[in-house]
């Protein structure tokens, strides 16, 4: 039996085995064949439409029901990409709003924020987003189940700090008020004052600001109290616009710069 067809079986059987990922070097021991020949078998089974490489040297084993995508959803192999990249990671921003239930605007992209990794990796027709960010290791999250095993997403406070913290990422600062206004019913009170407290203040300013205006004192009353224990500064909502004639809010602080026109 060739390389080609030797490797087709081994990977028809991963599933079987809970499994969608490999790693060059699994198919090279599991061909025992050279280099050179796992490159060929590999890159002829990718062309089949049967394997997506979002990673050099990193695999993804695509089912014949995805195969029109290009690839199976990134919730199913992303956990095994980020071991592969030795990179600490959480999903994160419109992904986690989605997955917590927020999902009136649905990502483009699978974002995920890590540690030591950034750019766009391409998947099938579908893209993941990886954004550097220092939140990691810091901000809570937790483990989501999905069909392939579990994933680390960063909590429903988490999350709605970082669309503050990184809104551009959203869209804009009416989609993050959009995707808050849902987001919401998902959210602690005791737990947002405690991931407060692994963020900057200016983000934790522009949260309750955000959820005052959306009607949300059940979650803005205990962050305005957290923060009025704090040397705050006067912050604009928007950093990258003009804030002259804005008066800032009284209560946090922060120059609404922006008309907030969240959808309804």
């Amino acid at each position: 039996m060739d390389a080609l067809h030797h490797l087709g079986d081994w990977i028809e059987s991963l599933p079987a085995q809970g499994r969608y990922t490999f790693r060059r070097q699994e198919a090279e021991a599991a061909l025992r064949s050279s280099f050179v020949a796992t490159q060929s078998a590999l890159r002829r089974q990718k062309q089949k439409g049967r394997l997506v490489s979002p990673r050099r040297g990193f695999y993804v084993y695509v089912p014949p029901e995805h195969r029109a995508a290009g690839a199976p959803p990134a919730s199913w192999y992303i956990d095994d990409l980020m071991r592969f990249t030795g990179c600490e990671y959480y999903v994160g921003l419109l992904s986690a709003a989605a997955l917590h239930g927020a999902g009136h605007q649905q990502p483009m992209v699978f974002q995920v924020l890590a540690d030591g990794l950034h750019g766009t990796l391409a998947a099938g027709r579908s893209s993941i987003e990886v954004i550097r960010s220092c939140s990691v290791g810091r901000l809570p999250v937790q483990r989501v189940q999905t069909e392939t095993g579990t994933i680390a997403v960063s909590t429903p406070e988490a999350t709605a700090l970082d669309l503050v913290r990184l809104p551009s990422a959203a869209g804009n600062w009416n989609n993050v008020a959009t995707v808050l206004a849902e987001l919401s019913a998902a959210m602690d009170a005791d737990r947002l004052v405690a991931a407060a407290g692994c963020t900057r203040l200016p983000d934790a300013q522009r949260l309750g600001y955000l959820l005052e205006q959306l009607g949300e004192e059940r979650l803005a009353g205990p962050l305005a109290g957290w923060l009025a224990a704090r040397r705050t500064t006067i912050v604009p909502l928007r950093t990258d616009a003009d804030a002259a004639g804005a008066a800032p809010h009284r209560r946090w602080r922060v120059m609404p710069n922006e008309i907030l026109e969240p959808d309804a």
